[in-house]
């Protein structure tokens, strides 16, 4: 199986996860070999003379590591759920025994919205980590540093990297990452006029909800090429499908003021429909600033990114009736998937819970799928960073254990979705009808060809 098939296959069943969030700097190994096992190991492990096998890999612990941006005065504590849930991660694996028969340590880099700090985190985590996992890192350009890393042997066998998300197409595309979200862009990075995919499922839905044609404006995450270049499959998709669209882009750190002629381009068009590609606080704004203006023809405002509980803290009653489209079945139906109950339990219930967090807990399961592969396999002294590669590009058709819908086949958008529409407050299910379901329709996925470039390039 290649190793771009499995990036956008799918995740990992198994309910024990793998990271942490020490922030030990000590990436030294602390013996050559040891008869001790981390508390609760498994019975496989029991007796065995453990080894330090890699970087990262001592006779007592793993140590992963992950790049986040949290630290930025432009976005304060951006991706600090990230990290939140990595924390988590750590007392959840070590309870059950570890993994590979040792302790689970991660560290967090933080990457402040840079590139030069995201390239520091790879060189750090080259020294220092077994491999990246849960990284979160939006300007991420360069990945020479982790693509060139050399093992313990002094082979250049590369890093590891399995990312919460990986925004920089050229990090998705690198040959030693593992993105577990599918996408309508495959890999190798092309130019010029090619077929993306996206999902329009869910425009059948608002159609019911308007009750007729969509006409409204779609707003896209302008702060980055490549954020921009990601929205036009999409854009063009809701055009074929009969949205009468208008694009325009926003910054993420945008106040209210400047959505005021945004606002008046949705009088001007009589609009009922805004999609919005791009954060919660852009959503929040939008949606104050049509209440301020008294504009109130919209009748579907929709959201990829919502699922967040500042969102409804911060929006409060301007953001009620909000719709959210979802590839995962809600953490308020927990007790519907063993595996989702495992991540809402561990950070503490849903309300603690959220998308961002979730997409690390994701990367964990299928770091730790890959490495209980070698264990069973060959026991747990044979995790080297080259037999960690082998080992996830042989993992494919994972769902989280049905959390999440069924894989997309490689280069393609995952056609599953759940909608929740904000009421009273709170995220209610608002399609399909049945708790713990998706619509998995094949109809949800259509191809549309077109440059990105030239298409973003048309984005005012």
């Amino acid at each position: 199986m290649s190793k771009r098939s499995v990036v956008v296959a799918g995740l990992v069943v198994l309910l024990m996860v793998a990271s942490a969030c020490g922030r030990s700097d000590d990436g030294t190994d602390a013996a050559a070999s040891s008869t001790s096992t981390a508390p609760g190991a498994s019975d496989a492990c029991s007796g065995e003379e453990l080894e330090a096998t890699d970087v990262g890999v001592t006779p007592d612990s793993i140590t992963v590591e992950l790049t986040a941006d949290v630290g930025s005065p432009l976005a304060p504590g951006l991706f600090q759920s990230n990290v939140d849930v990595m924390k988590a991660f750590a007392d959840y694996v070590n309870e059950q025994g570890g993994i590979a028969c040792r302790d689970l340590i991660v560290k967090a880099w933080d990457s402040k919205l840079t590139p030069q700090e995201s390239k520091n985190g790879q060189i750090d985590a080259c020294k220092t980590a077994f491999a990246m996992v849960g990284s979160n890192s939006v300007f991420n350009p360069d990945v020479t540093a982790m693509t060139t890393c050399k093992d313990k042997a002094g082979q250049t066998t590369g890093l590891p990297n399995i990312p919460a998300l990986a925004v920089d197409r050229n990090e998705y595309c690198a040959e030693t990452t593992f993105a577990l979200a599918g996408s309508g862009f495959g890999c190798p990075i092309k130019t010029g006029v090619q077929e993306l995919t996206a999902l329009v499922g869910d425009i059948k839905f608002y159609e019911r909800v308007v009750g007729g044609k969509i006409k409204g404006l779609f707003m896209v995450p302008g702060d980055l090429p490549t954020t921009v270049q990601s929205a036009t499959p999409q854009i063009a998709a809701q055009r074929g499908a009969g949205v009468d669209l208008q694009a325009l882009k926003y910054s993420a750190a945008d106040a209210q003021g400047a959505f005021t002629p945004k606002v008046q381009v949705l009088k001007s068009m009589s609009a009922n429909f805004v999609f919005n590609g791009g954060n919660d606080r852009g959503m929040v704004n939008m949606r104050k600033e049509a209440r301020a203006q008294g504009y109130d023809s919209v009748k579907v405002w929709s959201c990829y990114a919502c699922y967040t509980q500042t969102f409804l803290k911060s929006g409060g009653s301007d953001v009620e009736g909000t719709y959210i489209r979802l590839g995962f079945l809600p953490f308020e139906e927990a007790d519907t998937n063993a595996t989702l109950k495992a991540f809402v339990d561990a950070v503490g219930g849903p309300t603690e819970a959220d998308s961002i967090g979730s997409q690390g807990w994701h990367a964990a399961l299928f770091f730790k799928e890959a490495v209980d592969r070698i264990v069973e396999e060959d026991g747990p002294n044979a995790l080297t960073r080259a037999r960690l590669l082998e080992s996830l590009a042989s993992i494919e058709d994972f769902d989280a254990g049905g959390w999440l819908g069924e894989p997309a086949p490689p280069g393609t958008a995952r056609r599953c979705f759940v909608i929740l529409q904000v009421k009273d407050g709170k995220f209610v299910r608002a399609y399909p009808e049945e708790r713990g379901t998706f619509d998995c329709d094949k109809t949800n996925l259509v191809t549309v060809a077109l440059d990105p470039a030239v298409e973003a390039s048309k984005i005012s």
